[in-house]
């Protein structure tokens, strides 16, 4: 049978690799408009953060879990302490897409310090208090469950910063070491935000709503600033692909997840403008918690910095000085070439990031007792 013409190529193709190619199209076509109404009508969702965990303890706003594991081979506990302002379940997204995941098959006894959504109760909750009074009672806990005397602490974003508080005023605090990932420290290379707040157009007191707080809305619109036409790539992607199940299913979870943010407690986001942003505090060692300095040289556990070399959020040079205002003499750096959601999440993270990260943590653990 005679090859067909390819309008407009000039090439032949087999009848064979033509019908082929229609039944592909044919069919991709039927997957984009399926997939094209459950988007719209926002049905089959996949479900989210489902590793099991249990609750250890809560106050105010802290839940400190553990996340269940029968092959726990790793001493001390791993506690991660996530954002103030975001959901953790990006770094549990979905099955097989997890980084709780891999950190419990490496070994790891899990812990979180998680946040629930800030209310009017929470409006007055400063720095000091979640440095100085939520983390310090969540290490205490998750030694106490671990029968540990030490943790491994490890800060995700606005938690590290948390975890630089906490470790920077409490020398003597049970840490084996320090990891803090996508953490800034230099606010005044931080782009549009560092920008507005200079010029005096950001004032935290007039987007504070009726409970006290910065409204989780204000929070996503904030964000959208430092990439304004993400969201229309992501769009256009999406069309390109719509017909992949995989890829629907993908990109609903991480739009879920970009979208779903918590209220940041008026006072703690006041002081993180006023101190750490304007006054750009951590590099010029003028940090004060209750009156007191804080310097982040007081740190001399072992310490590792991530940082995403892609990062829009935290940008490399917002994170990047961090190793040089520590005191750590076992102080290593991992340079990733990660967004900031792509050191935890998709299959660079599983096949370069998430590896690598173990591999440090690892090193500062110990097998434990049979």
């Amino acid at each position: 049978m005679p090859s067909i013409p390819v309008p407009g190529t000039g090439a032949l193709r087999a009848p064979g690799e033509l019908l082929d190619r229609v039944r592909r199209d044919v069919e991709r076509n039927a997957l984009r408009a399926r997939n094209g109404i459950r988007l719209a009508a926002g049905v089959d969702r996949p479900r989210l953060g489902q590793t099991p965990k249990d609750l250890v303890w809560s106050s105010g706003r802290a839940e400190l879990w553990r996340y269940r594991s029968d092959a726990v081979e790793l001493s001390p506990p791993l506690l991660v302490v996530f954002s103030l302002v975001s959901r953790s379940y990006v770094l549990d997204l979905r099955p097989g897409n997890s980084f709780v995941e891999h950190l419990l098959a490496a070994g790891f006894d899990v812990f979180l310090l998680d946040w629930a959504p800030a209310d009017a109760r929470h409006a007055d909750e400063r720095l000091e208090d979640y440095a100085g009074e939520y983390l310090p009672e969540a290490v205490r806990r998750t030694c106490a469950a671990a029968g540990s005397e030490s943790v491994n602490l490890l800060g995700y974003c606005f938690g590290g910063v948390l975890a630089l508080l906490y470790a920077a005023s409490r020398p003597d605090a049970p840490l084996r070491s320090l990891t803090v990932m996508a953490t800034p420290v230099d606010f005044s290379r931080w782009g549009v935000w560092m920008e507005m707040s200079r010029e005096g157009r950001v004032d935290v007191d007039t987007v504070l709503d009726e409970t006290g707080n910065v409204p989780a809305g204000v929070i996503r619109h904030a964000f959208r600033l430092l990439k304004p036409t993400g969201e229309i790539r992501q769009y256009a992607t999406l069309l390109d692909n719509v017909w992949n199940d995989e890829y629907v299913a993908a990109y609903q979870a991480m739009t879920t997840w970009s979208n779903d943010h918590v209220p940041f407690p008026g006072a703690a986001a006041r002081q993180t403008m006023e101190m750490l942003v304007r006054e750009n505090a951590f590099m010029r060692d003028t940090v004060r918690l209750d009156g007191e300095p804080v310097h982040l040289r007081a740190i001399h556990r072992p310490m590792l910095t991530v940082i995403a070399e892609r990062d829009h959020i935290v940008p490399e040079p917002v994170a990047a000085p961090l190793p040089e205002l520590v005191g750590s003499e076992e102080n290593d750096v991992l340079r990733l070439r990660a967004g900031h959601i792509g050191l935890v999440v998709g299959r660079t993270a599983a096949k370069v990031t998430i590896p690598r990260i173990i591999e440090f943590l690892r090193r500062r653990s110990e097998a434990v007792a049979p």
